[in-house]
């Protein structure tokens, strides 16, 4: 996980990206060798964010989010993930902070495989909706080139402890 000077790191390089006041950010809560965006949501939310966590709700389907801060208990969900209990409110993110494997400098991204991602944004991008994915990784994770194919969706940004990335298509 990334947390200690490189979690601040992460607060540093998303201070970059232009996001408006008050926004809806939504993060994750990391997992395993993921990135550790808690710091960041720490900053976000002191900074007057407004802050939610993903929830798988069935599988073949898009994330939905609830509203969370710092210091609320969470619940366990499917694939090792935690969430906001139902009782916290559903909204909608203005920006989604994406946990990664790996990523170009164009957009792609490499996921876990199970396309909830890609299905969020699309069914935001296809609405009109506009959304921010800003993917969190470590520096060491760009590649020169991953596989994309029609259905996966680009990163409009990237984080990592080095700094901010933004991406060209």
């Amino acid at each position: 996980m990334l947390g200690g000077v490189a979690g601040v790191s992460l607060v540093r390089a998303f201070a970059a990206i232009p996001v408006a006041e008050g926004a809806v950010i939504a993060g994750y809560w990391p997992m395993g060798d993921e990135a550790d965006v808690r710091p960041l949501l720490e900053a976000l939310a002191q900074q007057g964010h407004i802050l939610a966590l993903p929830v798988v709700a069935r599988k073949d389907a898009p994330l939905i989010f609830r509203r969370w801060a710092p210091g609320q208990d969470l619940e366990a969900g499917p694939h090792r993930t935690a969430h906001p209990n139902a009782s916290a409110p559903d909204i909608v993110p203005d920006v989604l902070l994406v946990p990664l494997l790996a990523f170009d400098g164009r957009g792609g991204r490499l996921g876990y495989g199970g396309g909830y991602y890609d299905r969020t944004l699309d069914g935001y991008r296809r609405t009109g909706r506009k959304i921010l994915a800003v993917g969190v990784a470590f520096a060491a994770q760009q590649r020169p080139d991953v596989p994309v194919d029609d259905h996966d969706q680009r990163l409009d940004w990237v984080i990592t402890e080095q700094g901010a990335l933004e991406m060209s298509v």
